[in-house]
């Protein structure tokens, strides 16, 4: 495969400086020689990806070794290419190390995690005023933005809808933790400027929410033009089809570069543990007047969280959330280390069969 054919990358002439690479990248490219470029993943398109490199775009697939040790590149990533244009030939061959991983836990899966996007400065936690408006869903989003690595800014689309966006920061800004969050309107253009400080040369933007918050219109009008396409949603729930069907990067007239993503239905915290600090930073504060080290917050005595929570100090619904996120990553991390024991019994079987096979092979010779 070559020039980019599968329908997301188009046409450009960025240099790799535009699309984020760094002095880190060059270093790390510096033992490739010979026919292999460095490139950006756009988007993927079932078993190709579309990757940006200096000047244009192809269509390239994944070698056999990384496909056989199940490394699959993310939208964002930094890979090598091995370009051979004269036979219509571009093959990912490595992954380059990922400065950040956007990811969440994948349903039904033995502690395996779903990697939205990788290489991300910023994540807009995209939200509407409405139904889906949800302080709980937003500590969520939260716990896994901070362990990516990314840092979260929160976004009430739709806010045209209130007679007071005021109103809907209120709602939000106690579950926010310190962090930014900003009403806007993506159809008339309230509070866009905004969200300008985020969109700087080289910064990487993820957009993640879910269906029917108006991500897809705020990408256009970010872009300011129809990049992406958009649906209604429905009335009597708020809930939207999913437009955007595929994970794709966007270049910005500021030169930030923005991937949007389709909606999120489940939002599994996977094993994202690094992030409960960072979203809970007011409980974490008063853990350390209990009376106990070990407390749990459920019912121990001289628990400064509970007589907080007792003194109106700390609302009932934020403990409640805490202690569902914290039974939920025990539970994924007991997934994972299953799923880890699993894979190594059958990584041993696989190799006592192969030495099998080898000492039969020399009976037989």
């Amino acid at each position: 495969m070559n020039k980019s054919d599968s329908g997301c990358g188009e046409a450009h002439s960025y240099t790799l400086k535009q699309l984020g690479w760094t002095e880190e990248h060059t270093q790390a490219f510096l033992k490739y020689t010979g026919p292999y470029v460095p490139g950006r993943v756009v988007c993927r398109q079932k078993t190709v990806w579309d990757v940006f490199i200096d000047g244009g775009s192809v269509t390239a697939g994944i070698s056999g070794a990384l496909r056989k040790v199940g490394r699959f590149p993310a939208v964002g990533d930094f890979i090598v290419l091995l370009h051979q244009p004269e036979a219509g030939s571009s093959t990912i061959v490595d992954i380059l190390p990922q400065k950040s991983v956007f990811t969440r836990g994948a349903s039904g899966k033995e502690g395996t995690e779903q990697v939205i996007a990788a290489n991300i400065d910023i994540v807009f936690i995209v939200t509407a005023a409405g139904h889906d408006l949800n302080a709980r869903r937003i500590e969520r989003y939260l716990t896994i933005a901070h362990a990516s690595g990314a840092k979260p800014v929160i976004v009430i689309n739709k806010s045209d809808l209130a007679d007071d966006p005021a109103v809907l920061t209120d709602e939000i800004i106690p579950v926010a933790s310190g962090i930014p969050v900003i009403p806007v309107s993506a159809i008339s253009g309230y509070g866009i400027s905004r969200l300008e400080p985020f969109l700087t040369f080289g910064t990487t933007i993820v957009l993640i929410g879910s269906s029917g918050v108006g991500k897809s219109t705020l990408i256009n009008r970010l872009l300011d033009r129809p990049v992406q396409e958009t649906s209604i949603i429905r009335d009597y729930d708020g809930k939207g089809r999913h437009t955007t069907t595929v994970r794709q990067l966007f270049v910005m007239k500021s030169g930030a570069l923005m991937i949007d993503n389709p909606g999120l239905r489940e939002v599994g915290i996977g094993t994202a543990s690094a992030g409960i600090a960072e979203t809970f930073p007011d409980m974490l504060k008063l853990a350390t007047r209990c009376r106990f080290s070990d407390c749990q917050h459920e019912q121990e005595p001289g628990c400064a969280v509970l007589e907080a929570v007792r003194n109106g100090t700390l609302s009932l619904s934020r403990l409640e959330n805490y202690h569902r996120l914290v039974r939920e990553l025990t539970f994924e991390h007991e997934k994972a280390e299953i799923g880890l024991v699993r894979s190594e019994r059958k990584r041993w079987k696989e190799i006592t069969k192969f030495a099998k096979e080898i000492k039969k092979g020399k009976g037989d010779f």
